[in-house]
């Protein structure tokens, strides 16, 4: 901040100050590995399954959310999103069609190419998925404050737009 001699405060700098703040990253980064780790981890999944009540092959369950979550999309589409490969997704997709999960049909915009959405048999295991997976949140959350919860929603979704770019 400068005060010239009259007194006057520049907010101009101000600004200038607050637009090359360099934060310490570390800690958050940290937790946002852990998280990630969590996330990632096989017994997380199984536990989650279990919550459920759901028989899956844990290989098809994140491709079956990201499809819900994400689609209706193309494999490709999915493959990256989940990086993963393009010909992994595409025979976990025909799995998830064979099992009355998923299905593929011809896109709007182009009719070569498929769009894969969630079968009605898959909705319904994510509605069993979703309803465990808020349970077993709800367990985490349950000595925090509802405005601390409320909080971390709203700055985690604002923390995601940004690393989108959106």
């Amino acid at each position: 901040m400068h005060i010239s001699d009259s007194g006057t405060i520049h907010l101009r700098e101000i600004y200038m100050q607050d637009a090359h703040k360099k934060y310490d990253i570390r800690d958050f980064h940290g937790a946002l590995l852990d998280i990630i780790s969590v996330m990632n981890h096989p017994l997380r999944d199984e536990n989650l399954l279990r919550e459920a009540s759901v028989k899956l092959d844990q290989a098809l369950f994140p491709l079956l959310v990201a499809i819900d979550r994400y689609g209706p999309g193309g494999v490709v589409e999915l493959a990256d999103r989940l990086g993963r490969d393009y010909t992994t997704v595409s025979r976990q997709v025909k799995r998830l069609e064979a099992l009355a999960l998923a299905q593929k049909q011809p896109g709007e915009k182009d009719r070569r190419v498929s769009v894969v959405t969630v079968a009605p048999q898959g909705k319904i295991l994510i509605d069993k998925i979703n309803q465990a997976r808020e349970r077993l949140m709800n367990q985490i959350f349950a000595d925090w404050t509802p405005d601390d919860v409320e909080t971390l929603f709203r700055l985690v979704r604002k923390y995601a737009q940004s690393v989108k770019g959106e």
